[in-house]
């Protein structure tokens, strides 16, 4: 995994965090932290944090390394 889906990986997992608050106790992060739901700021990170999450839908259909690198099974 390179340092960029690293990245991503990193702000969909904020992501999550913030949904997970909003939708047990109504808290926003993000919007607390950057001053509003409305702010310039707070925008950018809900509009890097749904790249990130498209960046990720790539993860989902990539071929696992590790599965295609295992040594071949051998019967006794």
């Amino acid at each position: 995994m390179s340092g960029f889906q690293r990245l991503a990986l990193a702000l969909t997992i904020i992501g999550a965090i913030n949904w997970g608050l909003i939708g047990l106790f109504g808290f926003d992060l993000v919007a607390f932290i950057f001053g509003g739901y409305d702010s310039m700021l707070a925008r950018i990170i809900y509009s890097l944090v749904g790249i990130a999450g498209l960046i990720n839908l790539g993860l989902l259909f990539k071929p696992n390394v590790e599965l295609s690198r295992t040594e071949p099974r051998v019967d006794r």
